[in-house]
């Protein structure tokens, strides 16, 4: 057995061991560099709150179209939502109470679908043989009814983002999260009682998840930007209702 001169191997030692210190430098380097949650995404994340929130908001202005679905609470009343808006129009449905109806508006005329049993709840004249006649057909909703304005703003695209992307009280960062796998950065006011809002860390800021302050309900936004048809009903499917709807 031949002897390895004893300064070689001192040499390969301190050469293994700043060999193994190297490559343990680099993966802490990396675990530290992957701890920025703010690497590579379009930055807001890192301003001040009032700032993201007027940014989320001029980015949802400016979209062409977007969805919405969720809960809102006015009134006292509960509505659960799934619409489409963009600015000449917008189309989805509408639940309250137990009752679901279809809302379309194109440009100024407004629609409500909806069967039987929800005009028999609402009272419409002529019992259930109007009920019947209404049954599944787009009824004009008249722009001097109580229900035009009522049910036009759910299909407003700047009228329901206006009112809804507004948190209440001192705005602050509630830190980054994920919105079915999209980065996001919360918002809040007055610490969450005011509302909070996640918005996107990935290309424009749109706002993806809002709750509203009190309790006043939950709103998920996605197709930003993604255009859909908004065309009047054939008249086959149209019924002219008159000057007032059935009180609902």
């Amino acid at each position: 057995m031949t002897a390895i001169p004893r300064g070689r191997t001192g040499r390969a030692a301190r050469v293994t061991a700043l060999c193994t210190l190297a490559v343990t430098g680099v993966a802490v380097l990396t675990g530290c560099g992957g701890g920025d949650p703010d690497a590579g995404t379009n930055g807001v994340g890192k301003l001040p709150a009032a700032e993201i929130q007027a940014r989320t908001r001029a980015a949802a202005s400016s979209a062409s179209a977007v969805r919405l679905s969720g809960t809102v609470v006015t009134s006292g009343r509960t509505y659960t939502l799934d619409m489409q808006l963009k600015a000449d129009g917008g189309s989805g449905s509408v639940t309250s109470k137990g009752a679901t109806f279809k809302l379309l508006r194109v440009g100024r005329q407004l629609y409500l679908k909806a069967d039987a049993d929800f005009w028999n709840q609402a009272g419409g004249k002529g019992g259930d043989g109007a009920a019947a006649t209404l049954d599944g057909k787009y009824v004009k909703v008249p722009q001097t009814d109580p229900a035009y304005k009522k049910f036009s703003g759910f299909t407003d695209k700047d009228v329901l983002l206006d009112g809804l992307l507004t948190l209440h009280g001192t705005p602050a960062t509630d830190g980054h999260h994920d919105d079915a796998g999209t980065p996001t950065i919360r918002i809040t006011g007055d610490k969450g009682s005011g509302g909070s809002l996640d918005v996107s860390l990935e290309g424009t800021p749109y706002p993806l998840r809002l709750v509203r302050g009190g309790g006043a309900g939950t709103l998920s936004f996605s197709d930003w930007g993604k255009d859909f048809a908004v065309t009047e009903p054939a008249k086959g499917e149209t019924v002219d209702y008159g000057k007032q709807l059935p009180t609902s």
